[in-house]
């Protein structure tokens, strides 16, 4: 790497924080207009490119902020530091994001890659502060190591290609995932009979209580069995969870209240980020801060999905109106829907596997993918594996 320089990033292009010189948030005047307004929630949850927004601002909104240009780089420095993503259209974002345009001599996406590997230390920078932040000056004082064009070009390229392998898998994920949830309002609330029997939804699925191992008893923890938290459902939030931040083991769950669910089993959270819920890709155990969800007509996992995906707003409705925003087992048991007979939600069943089996083959690639991009991102940082 002896060609590669060490360059500060405000050499590189256009560094600058957001604008939001108004500060209250309910200032209702200044929103919902034209211009998307980012924040930086929306940064740390896109993969690589920001695809979507949910405030926008007025034109008065916008006269006291900025717009900036599509593939910008977005980068937080307050509340969630160094999460970084590209904006895919115009957008305005505050002055807790940071935005990056390169000039002529700089590519982007190397340069996204570069802040990724380097994101743990870029973290590091603001810990210990009272609110965890880093400013624009203490940004301005970091160096990285930066090759000519053709290189950056080059390796960012490799990367890129995967990255865009992962974004299409995940794009096709969430167009089955919408249409099952559409078949299913179809078949069963557009089309609902009036025969059918109003259920509570205890009568359609069983809920199955959660549970921790004591964490001082190393002999419970590490193992082999995946053991998903409240964060784990969050992140795969209607979608497959193929693996956990943490595992336990066998031992650990027959001395716990922990229980093993079985692969395409439902999990909900109860508390916290309540009512996010995912299918399990894999049998897997889960804390007892959420529950999880069993058929009662034999194999149709996917349907009771689907019905909980349904249902979930009516839960989470309920879960707001109390003390801690908890779901219950009252909850679910005050919840109802209109059931068709068992034989018509074996044809579903049947029908809609097709579905579920390409989301759970395409989030397996997704998840090699990923593995691969991850190994490669520090070789191809640190010189040791070159491509050009």
């Amino acid at each position: 790497m002896s060609e590669w320089q060490e360059r500060k990033l405000e050499d590189l292009g256009l560094l600058q924080r957001g604008r939001s010189r108004h500060r209250p948030r309910y200032d209702f005047h200044l929103y919902g207009g034209k211009y998307p307004f980012i924040q930086t929630g929306e940064v740390r949850e896109a993969r690589k490119y920001i695809r979507k927004f949910e405030q926008t601002y007025s034109d008065v909104g916008l006269a006291q902020s900025k717009l900036w240009p599509k593939n910008t780089l977005c980068i937080t420095i307050a509340a969630n530091i160094a999460e970084l993503a590209i904006l895919s259209f115009d957008a305005c974002f505050p002055d807790s994001v940071l935005g990056f345009i390169p000039d002529e001599n700089t590519d982007l996406d190397f340069i996204y890659y570069t802040l990724t590997h380097f994101q743990r230390e870029l973290k590091h920078i603001g810990e210990g502060s009272v609110q965890d932040n880093i400013n624009l000056g203490t940004f301005q004082d970091v160096l990285f190591p930066i090759p000519e064009l053709p290189e950056q070009k080059a390796i960012a390229l490799v990367l890129s290609s995967l990255d865009d392998k992962i974004d299409l898998l995940h794009r096709q994920n969430t167009t089955l995932e919408r249409m099952a949830e559409t078949l299913f309002r179809q078949l069963f609330v557009e089309e609902a009979q009036e025969d059918w029997e109003e259920n509570s939804l205890l009568e359609l699925f069983e809920l199955v209580g959660g549970g921790t191992p004591k964490t001082s008893i190393s002999d419970y923890w590490d193992g082999d069995i995946p053991w998903l938290s409240g964060g784990d459902i969050a992140t795969n939030h209607k979608g497959l969870a193929i693996s956990s931040e943490k595992t336990i083991t066998q031992t650990g769950v027959n001395n716990s209240s922990a229980k093993l669910l079985p692969r395409f089993a439902t999990v909900i959270s109860a508390r916290g980020t309540v009512g996010k819920y995912c299918l399990l890709a894999e049998s897997m155990a889960f804390s007892q801060s959420n529950y999880g969800i069993l058929p009662k007509i034999e194999g149709c996992f996917f349907f009771t999905y689907l019905l909980v995906n349904h249902a979930v707003e009516q839960l989470q409705s309920a879960a707001y109106g109390s003390v801690f925003d908890t779901i219950t087992t009252a909850t679910f048991r005050d919840a109802t829907f209109l059931a068709p007979p068992n034989e018509k939600i074996l044809d579903f069943e049947n029908f809609i596997a097709p579905y579920f089996d390409k989301k759970h083959l395409n989030q397996q690639q997704i998840q090699t993918l990923e593995k691969l991009r991850d190994n490669l991102l520090p070789k191809l940082m640190s010189g040791e594996v070159r491509v050009i």
